[in-house]
């Protein structure tokens, strides 16, 4: 996505070249050279087609199922062996209070409060400008980015949300939020716009912290310009779900 939505300035014109028959042979060489790679990379199929593309998205969507599949196991499990360690574990009453605040901090725990939603989606892939002097949209220009999401995230936080969730899952510090093309990726699962992001906490704050962003302000001379979608819910009750995932680090290692 650009940072502006302003009329770029008209680059460099193409110089034009005359014809040398000197190149004729090298050009038709070089274009067999190309057909011969493209049909030996093919092997008889055609390279054009969507059907590979297909085949890796069904791919991906059934690894997210089966992904959310084995979270969900993980939890219930963890869920039976932390009620086992705090029956048996001896703790005092104050270490057990002690404890649950830990978890509340660190995301793993139900979280309730007042808080909103906001709620990103792409503009129509037909969409033209919507406002005067702003030029004509590139593909790139109507759909939600990684830097937009982050945007939102990061506000929020500044804004003093107590906890976060993207979709149906709840941030922790060790989340990280990436979009591969159009899909977001979070934690092991894919999800497709609309995306929703929930935050609890003060909702004159959260509110305040979304507006002073520069990022975000960005984003939305988007929505202006070409229809993206932006769109945000208040809540006087709303339940955040607990982290169910691993808090182990697997690629981060101290040395």
């Amino acid at each position: 996505m650009s940072n502006s939505a302003g009329t770029p300035a008209p680059g460099p014109r193409r110089p034009s070249f005359r014809p040398v028959r000197l190149l004729t042979a090298g050009v038709f060489a070089l274009a067999g050279l190309i057909f011969w790679t493209s049909f030996d990379t093919a092997q008889g199929t055609n390279i054009r087609s969507d059907e590979s593309m297909l085949r890796l998205s069904d791919l991906i969507q059934e690894r997210s199922r089966k992904n959310r599949d084995l979270d969900n196991s993980a939890a219930q499990l963890r869920s039976r062996v932390d009620a086992l360690a705090r029956r048996d574990n001896g703790a005092t009453d104050a270490e057990r209070r002690e404890l649950a605040a830990l978890e509340r901090a660190a995301g793993t725990e139900k979280l309730t409060g007042t808080g909103l939603t906001v709620t990103l989606t792409d503009a129509p892939p037909n969409a033209t400008a919507k406002i005067p002097d702003v030029p004509d949209p590139q593909p790139n220009d109507l759909v939600i980015h990684q830097q937009d999401l982050q945007a939102v995230v990061n506000a929020l936080w500044q804004g003093g949300a107590r906890g976060i969730k993207v979709m149906d899952q709840r941030l922790i510090s060790t989340s990280a939020v990436r979009c591969v093309g159009n899909t977001l990726i979070l934690q092991g699962q894919v999800y497709s716009p609309p995306y929703t992001i929930t935050a609890v906490g003060d909702r004159g704050k959260l509110r305040a912290a979304l507006a002073a962003s520069p990022a975000i302000e960005n984003y939305r001379s988007y929505v202006e310009a070409y229809g993206l979608g932006w769109k945000v819910a208040q809540h006087d009750s709303v339940t955040l779900p607990g982290y169910s995932g691993t808090v182990d680090l697997h690629y981060a290692q101290p040395r």
